[in-house]
């Protein structure tokens, strides 16, 4: 091999582990000066490539960061799906190549525009295209907006963009700071590291307002259930009245706390199965002044599943009733967990692709606020969580808590809960609402409205949360404007980034002078 072939592939080598370190920044590792490393790392990689071998250096960045960063998927798949290994594996290689073309294209899109440009590469171009694909990966396909950069630094100074801009903010903001660095380091010039100087600058004045205020004459008693039932035996027929009886024995303790939360799909139950224990569990809540809320699944008439939050007792829709009753549905479903893409190619090869009611149908993008005890709670299951424009969207000036429900059992032992709670604490932050998030096997927590757990359960125990909780009044920038903000930077980087060449180009144009006659 030539000398120049061994450092191409040794720079291809270098990204998968320049990638990897990645998954350190975020829970459970909570090591957030990894992140900017790890950029800092990738961009040097690309530094003086051409478009192809960016691309090529990106997959394989792109390989590193999402085979440690998602390697928890692989549990359902393996322990639940029902697949032989050779299969699962093949499975999990496909999604976590399909998710390494989002830095392989961006690597392309570095060195294809404004190339011999470090400057517009690092500082313009570079973290708008970074921040354009992190909004394409949490769209396209329905979306999967997990290991956004952003989500590292929810305990850093960074972290007081998100009100403001939302956790693509505190991306942008990691980009431009690695970048910057990036500049210094590789031409030995101080001038790009203002920038990062700047951004920190900025962000400690970030934290100067104080976009919501607390409101503690109406503070909420909650006692939030974590029932931690097998996913083994969960749907079991002989398991279903055990479950349901271990669920009211934890509750009959903790009557009269305002709200009682069961997690994601507690009853293993069809809702239209159950009328009678839940017209029981309706009234034994009123008679004791608190309010149920539980997640539940129904199917109509037409065989159509739902997964659906249903409020039961104080400040429901009078007695239960099915046909009146108002529910929460889950409008984000869960790619083959709860609907499966190209189920006629799919659903023949194995039984991950059958699993019991995986074709679920969505509800509105918007919906009203769950009511209850007197409270407006803008509701998420499981998934949903992660993508907070729809999160956000759904909050109103009379929102005062965040409620999400879900079942980690599906990820065993993995970091998976761990990443699924961080995400949950940065919609608090970015919305300036308290949050409850209630799970079968953990993590169970109460977060403040400035994205701090303020008491949690530990994993895999049986267990009862409970704590006061304090609503807030106002809005964040965030929750009125959304990304729009963040759509202006982009376009003012964009347009400076092309006057800059133009006027470069202008400046060393060839001037011939005429002609003398």
């Amino acid at each position: 091999m030539t000398k120049k072939t061994l450092i191409s592939l040794g720079q291809l080598l270098a990204a998968v582990p320049a990638g990897a370190i990645a998954t350190l920044s975020f829970a459970p590792y909570d090591y957030a000066f990894i992140a900017p490393l790890t950029l800092i790392l990738f961009f040097l990689l690309l530094q003086k490539q051409s478009p192809k071998r960016s691309a090529l250096i990106g997959f394989f960045y792109g390989l590193g960061m999402f085979g440690t960063g998602i390697s928890w998927v692989h549990v359902s798949i393996d322990t639940f799906g029902g697949m032989p290994k050779i299969a699962s594996m093949f499975l999990m290689c496909l999604l976590i190549s399909y998710l390494a073309l989002y830095p392989a294209l961006f690597g392309y899109l570095f060195n294809r525009f404004n190339r011999q440009r470090p400057l517009h590469q690092l500082l313009l171009s570079g973290p708008v295209i970074w921040l354009v694909l992190d909004w394409i990966r949490g769209w396209l396909f329905t979306g999967f907006p997990w290991l956004w950069m952003g989500y590292s630094q929810l305990n850093t100074p960074l972290a007081h963009f998100a009100p403001i801009f939302g956790v693509e903010g505190i991306t942008l903001a990691l980009v431009l700071i690695s970048g910057s660095i990036t500049a210094t380091l590789y031409y030995r010039n101080w001038r790009p590291f203002m920038v990062a100087v700047l951004v920190a600058i900025l962000a400690v004045l970030a934290g100067i307002p104080q976009w919501v205020k607390p409101d503690p004459k109406h503070s909420i008693s909650v006692a939030l259930i974590q029932g931690n039932i097998s996913q083994e035996e969960k749907w079991l027929p002989s398991h279903r009245w055990p479950t349901l009886m271990k669920y009211m024995d934890l509750t009959r303790d903790n009557w009269g706390a305002d709200l009682i939360i069961w997690p994601e799909a507690a009853i293993p139950a069809l809702e239209e199965d159950i009328p009678t224990f839940l017209q029981n569990l309706d009234a034994a809540a009123r008679a004791n002044n608190s309010t149920v809320i539980t997640g539940i699944l129904d199917r109509k008439a037409d065989g159509e599943f739902f997964n659906n939050i249903l409020t039961l007792g104080v400040d429901a829709d009078g007695p239960y009733n099915y046909k009146t009753a108002t529910r929460y549905t889950k409008h984000h479903l869960l790619p083959f967990g709860e609907f499966v893409p190209f189920a006629s190619l799919l659903r023949p090869l194995a039984p991950f692709f059958n699993l019991p009611m995986s074709s679920f149908s969505r509800g509105a993008y918007i919906q009203p606020n769950i009511q209850a005890h007197g409270y407006s709670i803008a509701p998420a299951l499981c998934y949903e969580i992660a993508f907070g424009e729809q999160i956000r969207q759904n909050v109103t000036k009379k929102t005062e808590l965040l409620l999400t429900l879900s079942n980690d059992a599906w990820f065993g032992h993995s970091i998976g809960p761990f990443q699924h709670m961080e995400i949950a604490q940065m919609r608090a932050l970015e919305l300036g609402k308290p949050l409850l998030r209630g799970t079968n096997t953990g993590i169970t927590a109460v977060v403040d409205h400035n994205g701090h757990i303020t008491k949690e359960l530990p994993q895999f125990v049986t267990g009862v949360l409970k704590d006061k909780v304090i609503p807030t009044i106002g809005m964040t920038p965030y929750t009125t404007l959304g990304s729009w903000p963040l759509y202006g930077y982009c376009l003012w980087a964009l347009a400076l980034s092309w006057l800059l060449v133009r006027r470069k180009r202008g400046h060393f144009r060839d001037v011939r002078p005429t002609e003398k006659e």
